[in-house]
């Protein structure tokens, strides 16, 4: 298990389902696409479009396309 982020911040949070632990699957609130106070990951880095986030439950990293704004060229990683 990966420790949490130095950079992570809980006043910076993201509201996207954890592609590692899938913890949200049965959560009312989240099921309805509104914002959890259980649910939520830390909101790392983001460039354009893309956001580098980190479960607080599992640790997972990962980097999500949002396809807002501007989007990243293929193959570019900003981290």
């Amino acid at each position: 298990m990966l420790p949490i982020d130095p950079q992570a911040d809980i006043g910076r949070r993201a509201w996207v389902a954890c592609p590692n632990c899938d913890d949200a699957r049965d959560c009312a609130p989240c099921g309805e696409r509104r914002n959890c106070g259980d649910h939520w990951r830390y909101l790392i880095a983001n460039t354009g479009s893309v956001l580098y986030l980190q479960c607080p439950g599992c640790t997972h990293v990962w980097d999500h396309e949002t396809g807002f704004g501007a989007t990243r060229g293929p193959g570019a990683r900003a981290w």
